[in-house]
């Protein structure tokens, strides 16, 4: 079951944009079905386009859904990042309830999505500290904003990488937890 939040900007246009052809063309009865039949397939071809570059271009589909932000890190709010959000303390704590935790002090990490959903990491029950697995790697493109996060630069990644033995290009994911990198190659997914 998919709610109109879950869609996308591109798909929730395109939706809107189909159904308004499909009712010009239920109203206008005596004219051809090819004034709206066209303009529907051209709105599929440039959804399909679309989703296909977003797909093979990670800075074009950032600059359409943007990227997820967190709002809770090691328990700590980020109160930056919620304004910049424009998410309040609200919105917060109602997304909390909703999936069943009481207080803040419970959560460890909490992940703004691009969908408007609150992803939440709770504390393990011992309370002892874990570590978000931070996406450093994504289909051989840095992730700029977890390198600032981790107060690294690029020269890092391309140094452990060469440690490894492992070029860019050949890596789908690699992430940082608990002070190490791993990393899945392209190669392996096969």
């Amino acid at each position: 079951e998919l709610e109109v939040g879950q869609l996308g900007i591109i798909d929730l246009i395109v939706s809107i944009l189909i159904a308004e052809f499909a009712v010009i063309s239920i109203e206008n009865a005596d004219k051809s079905i090819f004034v709206s039949v066209i303009p529907i397939l051209t709105l599929l071809v440039l959804q399909v386009s679309l989703a296909f570059l977003t797909l093979k271009k990670p800075k074009f589909r950032i600059f359409l859904d943007g990227n997820p932000s967190i709002i809770i890190q090691e328990g700590k709010i980020n109160y930056k990042e919620m304004l910049k959000q424009k998410y309040n303390l609200d919105d917060l704590t109602v997304q909390l309830r909703e999936k069943g935790y009481r207080t803040i002090e419970d959560i460890e990490y909490a992940i703004l999505e691009n969908n408007g959903t609150l992803s939440v990491f709770p504390y393990p029950k011992d309370k002892k500290k874990s570590s978000l697995p931070l996406p450093v790697i994504l289909d051989s493109n840095i992730q700029e904003d977890t390198l600032k996060c981790l107060g690294k630069d690029k020269k890092w990644v391309y140094d452990i990488l060469k440690n490894k033995g492992v070029k860019i290009e050949d890596v789908f994911y690699a992430f940082y937890k608990n002070s190490n990198i791993f990393i899945i190659k392209n190669e392996e997914l096969l």
